[in-house]
């Protein structure tokens, strides 16, 4: 079986999604990914990753202030 075709854990979603924030994702390993993560586990990532930049950005506003 191909890698490409693999269902990704939680985890490994999670790493795309923090990688593609940071938007340092090479295009061979978003093209290997497109089709291989759950999308409800891409979305469960992405509400995690704002909420965590929400949770910095309040905490540096604290700090300024």
């Amino acid at each position: 079986m191909d890698k490409s075709t693999t269902q990704r854990s939680f985890l490994q979603t999670l790493g795309a999604v923090a990688w593609s924030f940071v938007g340092l994702r090479r295009k061979r390993d978003f093209d290997e990914d497109v089709g291989a993560m759950n999308p409800l586990y891409v979305i469960a990532g992405g509400l995690i990753g704002v909420a965590l930049f929400i949770i910095l950005l309040m905490g540096a506003v604290r700090l300024a202030v």
